[in-house]
């Protein structure tokens, strides 16, 4: 494959392939601004996926839709020999709904909530059709371009899930790129998996003096931080747990009746992250019945709820298979040093369900993603060694029809 790649490179299709994205950066800069000024807070994502299928119109790909989930699906054919390639960037931002999403240019600097994750993924996305029509390029596979949604926080890989799960490709698909955030070296092969929940404790409450020993729940989520903290897990398999928001109680002067505490469990391995998870589930067991044997049950006993907000499973792409050795033999060829790693992204579901699956940077540099000072840096450089890159990857996998 390595070969491979290297021909496709040195061929005077990539060539022109490459003259077209350097000819159009400044209109993919344009589309980066365009896009990122159209506001696709959590879960209402359906305004930009309606002005990004219609690129994908004008574009000429075929099969253009929105999916039964929301996401945008293009198809641009091939010669149909084998299954389906996935290419896509998420369409949501972390930012919620009133965001001021103006972009702010300063020079080669692009300053806007969600202007590198992944507005700018979106455009490569539209910059590698363009660059493949200009130079006249034939691919072996079909590619399959998906602008998805819900795949920041509680979106919770809602699109990727749905296109694996539900969508009319699921059993074509046989490989899976998302282009996300900026870094090019480092190629994710391994996905993080999560789960995340919400423990909410509830009791009869009372009155802070005269209701004095009647169970707390207050005191139940104590416990179940308190023992969350002494849970010992490995640093490999990388795994991690946190306690992150809390809330509940009416008054200073009142037992509360609700406390809730949602929960982040992560592992790049199922098999510890589901023993994480049975830890939780005992400690919260555990908490409840310390606090009915401590204090007076008689107007109620304290009970628990353990609702699961979020499910991002693990899994991993070999390092020989043909997405993965394509793209380790294209970033060298533009600068890069090329490594491999672990993270949380749209591939979590594909690589769990045994789909080979990378994500890929696009180019470029910038910082402060998931801020409201978020920014990147399109000097065309850089940014176009990273689109060359990510093309060059997407041919090793997909075949290029040569002469």
């Amino acid at each position: 494959m390595t070969q491979d790649v290297a021909r496709i490179i040195a061929s005077d299709r990539f060539r022109r392939a490459q003259e077209a994205l350097a000819q159009g950066h400044e209109r993919f800069v344009g589309e980066i601004i365009e896009l990122t000024e159209i506001p696709a807070p959590p879960f209402k994502e359906e305004v930009r996926a309606a002005a990004y299928a219609e690129k994908f119109r004008a574009l000429g790909l075929q099969e253009v839709e929105l999916d039964g989930i929301g996401n945008v699906l293009g198809l641009r054919r091939g010669r149909g020999n084998g299954q389906v390639i996935v290419v896509a960037a998420h369409l949501d931002t972390v930012f919620p709904e009133g965001t001021d999403v103006t972009v702010r240019r300063e020079g080669t600097k692009l300053y806007a909530p969600g202007v590198g994750d992944d507005t700018r993924g979106l455009a490569a996305l539209l910059a590698f059709i363009r660059a493949l029509d200009a130079a006249g390029i034939e691919t072996e596979q079909d590619i399959l371009f998906v602008g998805d949604v819900g795949e920041e926080g509680k979106g919770d890989l809602r699109g990727i899930r749905y296109l694996f799960e539900q969508g009319a490709y699921r059993e074509k698909i046989a490989g899976f790129f998302t282009i996300d955030g900026l870094e090019v070296g480092q190629i994710t092969t391994g996905a993080v998996g999560s789960l995340r929940y919400r423990v909410t404790f509830r009791g009869p409450g009372g009155h802070s003096l005269n209701a004095f020993g009647t169970v707390n729940p207050a005191y139940a989520l104590g416990s179940l931080m308190a023992g969350m903290a002494r849970i010992e897990v490995p640093a490999e398999p990388r795994t991690t747990f946190c306690a992150s928001v809390m809330g509940g109680g009416s008054s200073i002067n009142a037992i509360p009746e609700d406390v809730w505490l949602e929960v982040d469990l992560r592992s790049v391995d199922a098999a510890e992250l589901d023993k994480l998870d049975t830890a939780l589930h005992a400690l919260v067991e555990e908490a409840v019945a310390a606090e009915n044997a401590r204090g007076d049950t008689s107007h109620g006993a304290i009970r628990a709820e353990v609702s699961r907000i979020g499910n991002r499973p693990a899994g991993q792409t070999a390092p020989e298979s043909t997405i993965v050795q394509s793209a380790l033999a294209a970033l060298p060829a533009f600068g890069f040093t090329a490594s491999t790693g672990e993270s949380s992204t749209d591939a979590n579901i594909p690589m769990s369900l045994g789909v080979p699956a990378i994500c890929l940077g696009s180019g470029g540099t910038g910082g402060r993603a998931h801020t409201l000072e978020e920014w990147i840096d399109v000097k065309p450089e850089l940014s176009l060694r990273g689109l060359y890159a990510g093309l060059a990857a997407i041919l090793g996998t997909v075949g290029m029809i040569e002469g």
